[in-house]
This record gives structure tokens, sequence and C-alpha cells, in this order.
């Protein structure tokens, strides 16, 4: 049995929102939001002039010469719907988002409140029109599927009558049931309206289209079995800690908020999550402060967050018991906020422990908390041609510097001229100097064609390029392999790569830039 729903919708949200956020962009004309290339979202006045969603964006640009873009930003929609839920809520409690701009209520409580339920739409119509929302429609009707096609076909309220959703409904396009995959097989079979997708069996479309076919067809037969999930108040989660008088060493303040950091993992916790992220916020008594975001490659203790915030004191002091220079006093304030959260379930202890993992995590993170944070490094892997621009070292812990996401497509680049696998095991930070020598002892060169000046037969390693008898026969070689970058600006470069194995069975990368030859890694 389906429940009486209130769903509020405000037309065009995402061109509001962005409207509230940037004071650029002019209302009167027209505006579209860009995301991956395609309109996401526009507002009336762009789809008077052919503007609609899905629309590649030089298609629209090509339909309306005036349209403002606006890269879409999910959070601006979330965080600017939010003053309007929290209205919402003190006039009607228990509100349910359904996403920035929708949300549901139960019928039958504001009903009884405000005497009838078209009494309880123009309520919460004029209260949302009140905080300066440009348009609010209200439907009613029975189950949220209902109550939300009847609010995006009224002007300003609809109520759809008990026990008539279905007739309702049964005009309506296949397109409102948003699932393009099922609404083109669909129209394929014949059927144009919901009323055509409800009159069929409810067996053989289950058999037919499988479970998501079959919860289609229970919403065009108006029997929504989903009920308003009042949205519940997240937990107050940071923790505050003043002191008076300030606090001017780091060991102070550390010993000050031990058990200020107990607390606020226990909180956590509580909740049956844990903190994967934590921001700290340092106040001074002169009115500066300092603020980052810490993250943890598994979850913080209390102990992780007392050394997240030692090390934040102290900054470019090292690992001193002074304050960073950036602060001129003392500490008065300390906020610790959970940034990002996991459930607790995923991280739980394993029967027989965590295995090598923990242990490592364990180490380093032991030996990071006595040598300070920068101290422990782990690479991760970025792209580029040359190995030393492949490798980016970060704090044990710590995200990457860019985006994970744009990492994984720097390394999905084709990078021409990068060096095939398998990688040296040796990489050399500073490339040192060798020497390739012909049968004559002259120093080989690489010409514009690709040529060499001679054939390779002596090499003498960087750690012993002092040494005459150092030198070494050359068993095999391969190359040369230009690598051209950016050869149109002042700072391209422009080498040869080789790859040779001497007689000791020692093999080498090697490169030739301007006549000179350097090492670049070393096969272990």
């Amino acid at each position: 049995m389906s429940h009486r729903a209130m769903v509020l919708w405000c037309p065009d949200w995402p061109v509001s929102a962005a409207i509230q956020e940037s004071q650029e962009l002019d209302a009167r004309r027209p505006i579209a939001l860009i995301q991956k290339g395609e309109v996401f979202a526009c507002s009336s006045s762009a789809r008077l002039e052919g503007v609609r969603r899905g629309l590649r964006l030089r298609e629209a640009q090509a339909r309306c010469t005036q349209l403002q873009l606006v890269n879409y930003d999910p959070n601006h929609d979330l965080r600017a719907f939010q003053p309007v839920l929290a209205a919402i809520e003190q006039i009607m409690p228990g509100a349910q988002l359904l996403r920035p701009g929708t949300c549901a209520i139960r019928a039958k409580g504001p009903a009884r409140y405000f005497g009838s339920e078209h009494q309880a739409a123009e309520v919460l119509r004029d209260s949302v029109l009140g905080l300066g929302v440009q348009q609010a429609l209200v439907g009613i009707a029975d189950g949220i599927f209902a109550a939300e096609q009847a609010a995006r076909k009224s002007n300003d309220i609809r109520i759809v009558q008990p026990e008539a959703s279905a007739d309702f409904l049964s005009r309506l396009p296949l397109s409102v049931l948003q699932q393009p995959d099922l609404v083109s097989l669909l129209q394929r079979l014949g059927l144009e309206t919901l009323g055509d997708f409800a009159a069929l069996t409810a067996n053989k479309v289950r058999s037919r289209f499988g479970e998501d076919g079959a919860r289609a067809h229970l919403l065009a037969r108006g029997l929504d079995s989903r009920t308003v999930v009042p949205q519940a108040p997240p937990p107050e989660l940071d923790v505050v800690v003043d002191f008076e008088p300030a606090l001017s060493r780091v060991d102070q303040l550390a010993f000050a908020i031990k058990t200020s950091a107990e607390r606020f993992i226990d909180g956590i916790s509580e909740e049956g999550l844990v903190c994967t992220a934590v921001r700290i916020r340092l106040e001074s008594d002169s009115g500066e402060h300092l603020e980052r975001v810490w993250k943890h490659p598994r979850f913080f203790d209390a102990e992780d967050v007392l050394d997240r915030v030692r090390w934040q004191l102290q900054g470019r002091a090292g690992t001193g018991p002074e304050l960073d220079a950036e602060l001129s006093s003392g500490i008065t304030k300390v906020l610790l906020s959970p940034e990002s959260t996991a459930d607790g379930g995923s991280h739980a202890q394993g029967l027989w422990g965590n295995g090598p993992q923990e242990r490592v995590h364990h180490g380093l993170s032991r030996i990071q908390s006595m040598v300070g944070h920068g101290a422990v490094l782990t690479a991760v892997l970025a792209g580029g041609r040359m190995l030393a621009q492949r490798s980016v070292l970060i704090p044990w812990g710590d995200s990457p510097p860019r985006e994970l996401r744009e990492l994984e497509r720097e390394r999905a680049r084709p990078w021409p001229g990068s060096l095939p696998g398998p990688a040296p095991a040796t990489l050399f930070d500073d490339p040192p100097t060798v020497q390739v020598l012909d049968t004559e002892g002259r120093t080989i060169e690489v010409d514009e064609r690709l040529e060499l000046s001679g054939r390779p037969a002596f090499f003498t390693p960087p750690i012993q390029a002092s040494r005459a008898e150092a030198q070494r026969l050359i068993n095999a070689w391969a190359g040369p392999w230009p690598v051209d970058e950016r050869w149109w600006e002042s700072s391209s470069q422009s080498l040869h790569r080789f790859q040779l194995v001497d007689s000791t069975d020692a093999a080498w990368l090697l490169f030739c830039r301007n006549g000179q030859w350097l090492a670049e890694a070393s096969y272990d």
C-alpha cells in the first residue's frame, strides 16, 4: 500500500544554486551548466533558444550565442538547498531529501495540523517562496513517485486524490521513469505511456525485463512502496578545546589535548565510523590561524591525531619544541573535525590480524612519529617520459599532490619516448656522467638522422669514471630512442636513450644529450 506523500520541487535548481554562488552570472540571460562537455542543466530562457539537457557544448553555443557557461558542481546544489531544508524542518519536521531542489514529506501529519492537504501544501510553498526561491511547486499523491510527477505537472499545487495515482500516471510518457535503456526497449515494442506499460502482466514483465523492470512496472501502476524516510540530523563530532592562558610550546599543547583527542575518536567510534581524514584548525592569541586537512592510509586513532597536531604546530620549525614561525603568539583554540569518515565494519580487525600490511603501516607510523612527518616518504606513480618524472614522493599517509584521477589519466597517456617495462631498479636522482667510446677511443655521438659516429665498444661506469682500469667492454647495446619534449618552447629537451650491457653483465640505461653521456638508471 502506498502512503500519501507531499513532494516539493524547485525547477531549475542547479541553475538557481549557480546564480547564488556566482555574482558574475546575469539571471536575465540564458545560462547552462556544463558537465563532461554536455549540458547538465539550463535556464528557461536557454530552453527558449533550443538548449536542452544532454546537448553537446558546441551545439548549445551554436543554438544560443549569448549562452553563459558554468561548470556544474553538485556541492553547490546541496549547499544552497540546505537553508531551504532547514526552513521546511521548522514547519514540517521529517523531510527527506530526494535530490538538491526536491524533497518529500509525509502528507498525513501536516494535513491534520493545517486542516487539509491543500492548506498544508500552500503553507509549504509560501514558506519556500519567502526564502527567495524563484519557483516552488508542490504535488501530493499516493507514493513519492506519483507525488513528484504531480509537482512537475502543476503550476503551483496539484493534489491527486487517494487511489487515483494509477489513472494520473497512465497518461504520462515513459521517459519519466528515468531509465533510458528500459524506455528505449519499451518504445521499440510499441509502448508509449506508463498506462501501456502498466497494462502488461507483472509476471511477464519480471521474466522479460528483470528486477529493474519489475520495480518500474510497480511505479507505473501507482504502487510505489517507498515511504518517506526523515533526514536524520548529522551527529556533532567536532571537538573544540579552548586554552586560557595561551600555550606556546608544542609539548604543552599535545599534553593538553590528549584527552580531547581520545574523546574525538571515541565519539566517531560510537557512531560505527572511523575517521580517514581530519581537519585541524589552530587559533593563536593574536587572531592568526593554521588550518590543514590530514589524511590517513587507514584510519586515525588518538595517538595519530596528536601526531598531526604536533606536526602542524612545528611546521617549518622541524621537530623542535617551538611553534611554527607563522604564529607570533600562543595557541588559544584547537578544533578537531572529521573531514571524511568510513564505515567501521570495513576496517575491523581480522580474526588473525590484518597481515603484513598492518605491520608495515604500524612500523612506518612509529618511525614517522619519532622523526617527523616529512621524514618518511612513499612513492606515487605519475606520468612522464623520464623515470625521474614518473616517481612522486609524498609523506607517508598523505594524499598525492594532485587528484588520484588526474594521476591515473597521466599514467594512461601514450607518452611517446617513454621507457617500456621492465623498469630499472636503481634510479639516479642526479644523473652522473659516463663514457661511451668506439673502438678507436672516441666518444660516440648521435646526429640528426639518429646515426651513431661509431660502434659502441667501451663503457666507463659512473662510480669509477676517474679510474682508467674501470673501463669495460660493451657486450650488447640497443638504441637510440629519441625523446623530444616541448620542442616549441625555450625550455625544450632533446636527448637519445640507450640500453647496454657491459662485460660484467651489468645493464644500464643511458642517455646522450648535447654530446654528453649520462646514466639515468641501472638494472640490478
